[in-house]
């Protein structure tokens, strides 16, 4: 058997004419890159409703009137910006006092337009690393095009300029964290050997400023076949500790309390959560825990004091335990407590935790009952402020600001209404899995459509890596789907995180297919209930849930009229191979193990589709500057489907990175392309 499996292996590889396709750059790839993208521009750009709609959706993008969200440091509130001038956008900070004002006035800190003018250079901005707490300096991130892998280089808050001869690293996958103002953790490509073969740092080094990088000091190397290895620093005044993390893998890590010249190993689950809290060590599990002959469950989450802890003392209190229908999603630190959100049948509420007299006690806070809740603090180390978020399909997200202790909220900015909500209603219903697991999904529709089978649907999943899917306000989707006469379906299907570690872990690995069932349990269920047909039913998903759909297509080709696949894996004899593919066996599995390429091979899209069948047209978007997921996937799965006489479209923007776009205009563009193919194919 191992004989034959292992011949399938060569096979497949000498048989995969579409190789050269995964040359990301390579003269020929560009060349059939352009012709597809010419082909796909030349049938959608020239539809009647085309232009209009990419328009509006630039204009909803580009709106001034959306929510600059914020992070507070050092007391000023500090803001990413893109409209329609400000291109790769502007860096910005004020005073809350100020953006609690209904036209705030903000000061530029840094304008990447400019910047990137000045400099010759494609700049994309990822962000920045904070010299916590409330330090005058930042590591701002950069990328060229949107990819993951960027440069980072010092920056001053005060004189609002890069810091001459500051910290600068080149462009790489780098993880690096502040210890204090003249010393980082650093993880970057240090040269052969310093990656793991995922392509993230897997050696920790100790920067200090005024030396050069070559003579870092090596903190910890993790192995090779590790996902990677960081560091970071609890700045919490009173409370400071420094730790080392080895991600084994997506699930697995080991956590290092750095001692001096020592680390000394954080006693956690390989697969549980930790970090502290000022003098409380938080463990989040992900799998039944029994330490001192004391059962703790899945998904559970515990406290205790940090040293005794670490001196072998296992009286944990319990924080949080989940039931059938409820997961933790989420956690904010205050002041003076904890913020857990937690989800209820997919929808969220809030639980507040104080640590008082050596007891943690709960209450909860009154937030709206329906929809999705993001919980995020402005200073955790001096303040009990937060922010709440509340969005749902139909109502555009507000953010007010709360305290700690009180249920008053204060608004502070709404998102305007990019859509006449009034005619829609949402609904939430459950299909029956092929196991007979309920799967829950959320459609939303106007209060006029009939069950007459004759409305186009668009069904939306992901289903990996613990994901939840919740309830959002999406202008977009509303100005060009639900205007349209669209039905919009979101489902929550197992591989995602909506009921906890348990609803993730049952679609790990050999047991992928449950998770394709679920979707197609909510397609067949779409049927049944008169909202929709086959000849009106399409289905999207980006990433893994390219993967989905992909799964979706080949096994059930017949239950659907469209199929928009975007920026996914498809490939997967070959995904631990390309990019970052290594650092996702946990979720899918090795292809290079016999017994686990036996349960791949039977839903690979890409060795899963035949010319002798007939499948809805599909259209696949990617982006040349994906170092996350290769295009090479998508690239090669539209090659061989039209080789077989397939009808395809294949887009791939030559920006943007994973996310598929790098500004508004080309995300606009991006979408409007894809909501014309929808709604050419299933009207």
């Amino acid at each position: 058997m191992r004989e034959a499996v292992m011949q399938q292996f060569a096979e497949e590889i000498m048989n995969d004419p579409y190789r050269w396709l995964e040359e990301v750059d390579g003269e020929a790839a560009r060349a059939w890159v352009a012709e597809r993208n010419a082909q796909a521009e030349r049938e959608l750009e020239a539809q009647p409703g085309y232009e209009a709609l990419r328009a509006r959706l630039k204009g909803i993008l580009d709106s001034k009137e959306k929510i600059p969200y914020v992070g507070v440091h050092g007391g000023l509130c500090y803001n990413f910006w893109r409209d329609a001038v400000h291109v790769r956008g502007i860096w910005r900070r004020t005073t809350l006092e100020e953006y609690r004002q209904s036209a705030p006035r903000w000061e530029t800190v840094l304008d990447l337009d400019q910047l990137a003018q000045a400099e010759g250079e494609n700049w994309v901005w990822s962000g920045v690393a904070w010299l916590e707490p409330h330090g005058d300096r930042v590591l701002v991130s950069l990328s060229r095009g949107g990819g993951d892998a960027h440069v980072m280089r010092e920056f001053d808050l005060n004189a609002c300029a890069f810091v001459e001869d500051g910290f600068v690293l080149p462009e790489a996958k780098s993880d690096v964290a502040w210890i204090d103002r003249d010393r980082l953790f650093v993880g970057t490509d240090f040269g052969p050997g310093s990656l793991t073969e995922s392509g993230y740092p897997r050696i920790v080094k100790e920067w200090r400023r005024g030396t050069p990088l070559e003579a870092a000091l090596t903190v910890y190397e993790a192995r090779p076949d590790d996902l990677s290895a960081s560091g970071h620093k609890d700045s919490t005044p009173g409370f400071e500790r420094e730790f080392v993390q080895r991600q084994i893998g997506f699930y697995e890590s080991e956590l290092f309390l750095r001692r001096g010249t020592q680390l000394v190993q954080v006693p956690k689950p390989l697969d549980a959560n930790a970090f502290t809290v000022r003098d409380q060590i938080v463990i989040e599990l992900r799998s039944d825990w029994q330490p001192a002959g004391l059962l703790y469950p899945q998904g559970a989450l515990l406290a205790m004091d940090f040293e005794r802890f670490m001196a072998g003392g296992r009286e944990f209190q319990l924080l949080f335990t989940p039931t059938p229908e409820t997961s933790l999603d989420g956690l904010a630190v205050t002041k003076s407590a904890l913020l857990l959100t937690i989800l209820d049948k997919v929808k969220n509420r809030v639980v507040e935790l104080r640590h008082l007299d050596g007891a943690w006690q709960r209450r909860e806070v009154a937030v709206p009952g329906m929809g999705a809740l993001g919980v995020s603090a402005l200073d955790p180390d001096a303040s009990d402020d937060y922010f709440l978020t509340v969005t749902d399909f139909l109502h555009p997200t507000t953010l007010y600001l709360m305290q700690a202790g009180r249920d008053e909220r204060e608004p502070l900015k709404a998102m305007p209404a990019f859509f006449d909500a009034h005619p829609y209603s949402v609904g939430q219903h459950a299909a029956r899995s092929a196991d007979g697991t309920m799967v829950p999904y959320f459609v939303v529709m106007s209060r006029d459509t009939q069950a007459n089978g004759a409305n186009p649907t668009l069904l939306y999943g992901y289903g990996g890596f613990e994901v939840s899917l919740k309830p959002f306000y999406s202008g977009m989707t509303g100005a060009a789907w639900l205007d349209a006469g669209g039905i919009y379906v979101l489902a929550n299907i197992r591989g995602g995180g909506e009921f906890g570690p348990r609803w993730h872990q049952a679609a790990l690995k050999g047991q992928r297919q449950r998770a394709f069932d679920d979707f197609l349990a909510v397609a067949e269920d779409l049927v049944a209930r008169g909202l929709t047909s086959p000849r009106h039913l399409g289905i999207m998903g980006g990433s893994n849930g390219g993967l989905l759909v992909g799964a979706a297509l080949t096994q059930r080709p017949e239950l659907f009229g469209a199929v928009v696949c975007q920026v996914p894996l498809l490939d997967m004899r070959r995904y631990h191979e390309l990019l970052a593919g290594a650092s996702w066996m946990g979720e899918y599995g090795d292809p290079d193990d016999p017994a686990e390429w036996s349960y791949l091979a039977r839903y690979s899209p890409y060795h899963n589709v035949f010319p002798d069948r007939v499948y809805p047209r599909v259209l696949f978007t990617t982006s040349t500057r994906d170092d996350r997921v290769h295009p090479g996937h998508a690239r090669k799965m539209a090659a061989r489907m039209l080789e077989q006489g397939h009808d395809v479209l294949y887009w791939e923007n030559t920006e943007g990175g994973h996310a598929g776009a790098a500004d508004n205009a080309q995300t606009a563009r991006m979408y409007a392309l894809t909501y014309t193919f929808l709604l050419r194919q299933l009207k």
